[in-house]
């Protein structure tokens, strides 16, 4: 079962350990991710800990790279919260008591004592990131006026129907305020950027971090919310274009294929699986950055994703990041060599190799 308060009082205790500066939140950059970025950030400098900096990690980069652990380090910040960015092992800055909120499969576990892991992947049903952020912001103090950004990342990660029915208590309520197709207005607006050409969700963590409710992120004129539109006008086109590929088939694998610079790929290996609804889908960007292949894998018949691709999985290199996320939903992003011996031994031609 999910015990929330349990997740919220675990956190509490955390921040116990934490110093006299000022705490940094590390977040992810799609609609759950903001959002949990979005209730800490909110919620910590309510609760004493602020002026508090949230940031997010977007394309290509990680919270336990050299360059993120070398420029934290400068500020010297009290603590560290880390949300929707996964659970590996290693410390983001070494001596920094740090926290990491998720609900991912783990990669790996910390074995540090500095290193508090508050997750949700084993729960049923899974909460997302945001909800465990606004559990953990509740235990602070009041945060029923936060409960819209939890609803925000419900909806992103689960879709409307999927959040209803799996977390009634919180959608319940928050319909009475908020319709659903609100929210999944928003949770589109949200997403946007960081499916753009430039990947920056910043204008995304930035609306959120202010913003009253969904709302303000909808019908917004100022120029984050103006950004959010027209990147979300910009992946559409990507998208369209590329929804006119064919699929290919290679035993239960469905491989659609396409070259942009939008993070299109997961949108497009969704939008087959209701017509390939016996198919593994993955939608693979040979075009999303140089040298490298980005895909996502979905599935309205197979379950655990993760398992069925690390059972067909290359051999891997140091930079070749490979089945991650969630079980019903997951992909990686690897080098051009790997991709092309992964979707050889699926059984694909040359017509699916990466130049």
């Amino acid at each position: 079962m999910t015990d929330l308060a349990a997740h919220g009082a675990a956190f509490a205790r955390a921040l116990t350990g934490f110093g006299s500066n000022p705490p940094v939140v590390l977040c992810h950059d799609d609609a759950d991710g903001v959002s949990a970025g979005a209730i800490f950030g909110r919620a910590l400098a309510r609760a004493g800990y602020g002026p508090v900096d949230v940031q997010v990690i977007g394309r290509g980069a990680s919270a336990w790279s050299p360059a993120t652990r070398e420029s934290l380090a400068s500020r010297r910040p009290g603590g560290i919260v880390v949300t929707d960015l996964g659970i590996q092992a290693g410390d983001i800055v070494p001596g920094v008591p740090t926290v990491l909120v998720d609900h991912h499969v783990p990669r790996s576990l910390p074995d540090s004592a500095g290193t508090t892991v508050i997750s949700g992947h084993e729960d049923l049903p899974i909460p997302t990131s945001s909800l465990l952020a606004h559990a953990c912001a509740a235990a602070l103090g009041e945060a029923r006026d936060l409960a819209w950004l939890a609803g925000i990342g419900l909806v992103g990660d689960l879709g409307a129907r999927g959040a209803s029915s799996d977390f009634p208590d919180v959608m319940a309520p928050l319909r009475k305020t908020h319709t659903a197709k609100a929210l999944r207005e928003a949770v589109s607006l949200l997403n946007a950027p960081r499916r753009s050409a430039s990947g920056d969700a910043g204008p995304a963590l930035r609306l959120l971090l202010r913003a009253p409710g969904p709302a303000a992120v909808i019908a917004g004129t100022d120029p984050d919310a103006t950004t959010l539109r027209a990147a979300r006008t910009e992946v559409r086109a990507a998208l369209d274009a590329a929804r006119g590929v064919p699929p290919r088939f290679a035993g239960p694998v469905a491989l659609v294929l396409c070259r942009s610079p939008c993070q299109i790929h997961p949108l497009l290996a969704q939008s087959w699986t209701g017509r390939l609804r016996r198919q593994v889908v993955i939608g693979a960007n040979l075009g999303f950055r140089p040298g490298y292949v980005h895909f996502a894998a979905r599935s309205a018949s197979v379950p655990d994703l993760i398992t069925f691709l690390r059972e067909r999985a290359p051999e891997l290199g140091p930079d070749d990041q490979f089945a991650q996320g969630h079980r019903r939903a997951t992909g990686g992003q690897v080098r051009a060599d790997t991709w092309n011996r992964f979707v050889a031994a699926l059984g694909f031609g040359p017509e699916a190799q990466a130049a």
